[in-house]
């Protein structure tokens, strides 16, 4: 399975210059965590940053005086971690586990943002991917159960 075919398609994104009030107004309507920054490259929607809740929290405790004033390029992470489209499951959750990250954005082969995925979608994924297999164990047990007592 590759991390295109699962990873959320509907991206709240966010540029550079969008005032830090209004980001986390946009975090706020769409109850997400982040916001994917993006810029327009010959018509496509490239990722050049994140911001996460944590670095608006982190942004709070030490600038609040500022806050006002700060804007999305002030805050966010520059050095993006993306997967491409076409990468398997695996690959990417190495990657987010080599990087320290929860979030990734999803690119095409030339560079433009086609979604997100989170910690919490592949675990949500691979749980109900367990809960299959202990269900199929506990089938084949009952069924050999069964088979004895015919016997």
């Amino acid at each position: 399975m590759t991390v295109g075919e699962v990873c959320n398609r509907d991206v709240i994104i966010a540029k550079a210059e969008t005032p830090i009030s209004e980001a986390v107004g946009l975090m706020k309507s769409y109850h997400v965590g982040d916001l994917v920054v993006v810029e327009a490259r010959q018509g496509r929607r490239v990722p050049v940053g994140i911001l996460t809740d944590r670095d608006v929290a982190l942004a709070v405790a030490s600038e609040a005086a500022r806050l006002p004033y700060l804007h999305v390029a002030d805050l966010m992470s520059r050095d993006l971690v993306t997967a491409l489209e076409d990468e398997s499951l695996h690959e990417v959750l190495k990657k987010m586990q080599s990087h320290g990250i929860r979030r990734l954005p999803v690119v095409n082969t030339e560079g433009g943002l086609e979604g997100i995925v989170t910690f919490d979608d592949l675990i949500e994924l691979l749980s109900e991917e367990l809960t299959d297999l202990a269900k199929l164990v506990v089938r084949e047990q009952k069924k050999e159960r069964l088979q004895r007592q015919e016997s």
